[in-house]
């Protein structure tokens, strides 16, 4: 990993990087924009909706309160989209640096080894925040994470778009969504048989069982395993193709098109996840392929909204706040669980927060917190330093 020094509206399509995490063009404003978006729920945003509802008692808030929880297994809940947004939109960004770089004589060969690159390092990162360094024994350790799967799920889903036909990234999509359908519903698992989708017996946990080192996080399963990895590679493809519309040049597709074209993308991809639902739940741990299409529409519809408020209606003052945890989210995302938050906003505002009542101390605390971390990633953004992979 390196940072950069360059400030992300001066980049050039070719110098996107493959994460997206660095930013891009100011035409695209909205995807660093809904990233910082995405990472605030898991930075803060769901304590502070618990906050705000203890404090007033409003039943809209409690809705939402609810919404920012994962069901137990089956379901689904919107806290259910932080994750494979996130992979959505290392997706889209993979069109515009990857066509730029080969435009301008990079080599398939070259881009295909910063991609494997990219996602080994993020699964190595990802077995340091689950373990630390050197803290646990081999049987101990939590080999399967979040970042371990962004950066698998991406770098398959860039190979596959380095080396297939543009055109048969939709067979791709179908394959591995319906294969990975066929083999939950009609693999035998022992002792239990074939096509059940309960946490004991499905074939998913089954072969992490088997095959994946380590410890699962759920002893009998792992909501990261290797198998329902396979799935996500498709949530990095309906990214990628995300990214492809966006790339159309405006004298093909004009702004307001692609919009509308994203939007009905995103509506085709939750009917469909809808009626798939009644033979294949919608289920985050196992990564269903109903669920990779409800969050994949889910995701359509979010970057045609931003995409359309932002980059074609120019509406961006209020782009501020999540820009700057957007361009680092990767950091954002390790530093919560290394650094102590909590610990500086009530040393800078816990005085301050004894005056005030319980549920408004509650919630000025939660402020507080949310606004420690963010005056971290402003001090990176003001500085222009932002963590590649």
């Amino acid at each position: 990993m390196n940072s950069t020094s360059t400030h992300p509206t001066s980049k050039t399509d070719a110098d996107l990087p493959l994460s997206g995490a660095a930013g891009l063009p100011q035409r695209l404003q909205s995807l660093d924009t809904l990233r910082g978006f995405d990472m605030f729920w898991i930075t803060g945003g769901e304590e502070l909706v618990a906050a705000l509802a203890a404090a007033t008692g409003w039943g809209w808030l409690r809705g939402m309160e609810e919404q920012l929880t994962h069901p137990a297994w089956h379901g689904f809940h919107a806290y259910d989209l932080i994750f494979p947004l996130f992979i959505f939109m290392a997706g889209v960004s993979t069109p515009f640096s990857f066509d730029s770089r080969l435009a301008k004589g990079f080599s398939r060969s070259r881009l295909a080894r910063k991609a494997i690159q990219r996602g080994l390092i993020l699964v190595a990162l990802g077995v340091i925040y689950n373990n630390g360094l050197f803290r646990t024994d081999y049987e101990t350790t939590r080999f399967a994470s979040v970042l371990g799967r962004i950066g698998l799920a991406g770098m398959f889903a860039q190979l596959i778009y380095l080396y297939s036909p543009k055109k048969l990234l939709y067979v791709w999509l179908a394959v591995i969504l319906i294969g990975y359908w066929l083999f939950m519903a009609f693999y035998p698992v022992p002792g239990c048989g074939a096509g059940l989708f309960t946490m004991e017996c499905n074939p998913a946990s089954y072969f992490d069982m088997q095959f994946l080192p380590g410890r699962l996080y759920k002893k009998i399963h792992d909501p990261e395993g290797l198998m329902s990895t396979i799935p996500a590679i498709a949530t990095g493809l309906l990214g990628i193709m995300a990214g492809q519309v966006l790339r159309i040049k405006t004298n093909e597709l004009s702004e307001n098109r692609k919009v509308l074209t994203l939007a009905g993308i995103g509506v085709v991809c939750i009917v469909l996840a809808l009626l798939w639902n009644m033979v294949f739940p919608i289920n985050k741990n196992l990564w269903t392929s109903s669920f990779v299409l409800l969050v994949g529409g889910l995701s359509f519809l979010l970057l045609s909204l931003f995409y359309w408020v932002i980059d074609v209606l120019d509406i961006r003052r209020w782009t501020f706040f999540f820009i700057v945890i957007g361009m680092n989210s990767i950091v954002i995302y390790m530093a919560h669980e290394f650094i102590d938050f909590e610990y500086t906003a009530n040393a800078l505002f816990g005085g301050l927060l004894e005056h005030l009542s319980d549920p408004a101390k509650a919630v000025g605390a939660t402020l507080a917190y949310i606004m420690v971390q963010w005056a971290l990633m402003y001090v990176l953004y003001r500085n222009k330093w932002f963590l590649k992979v």
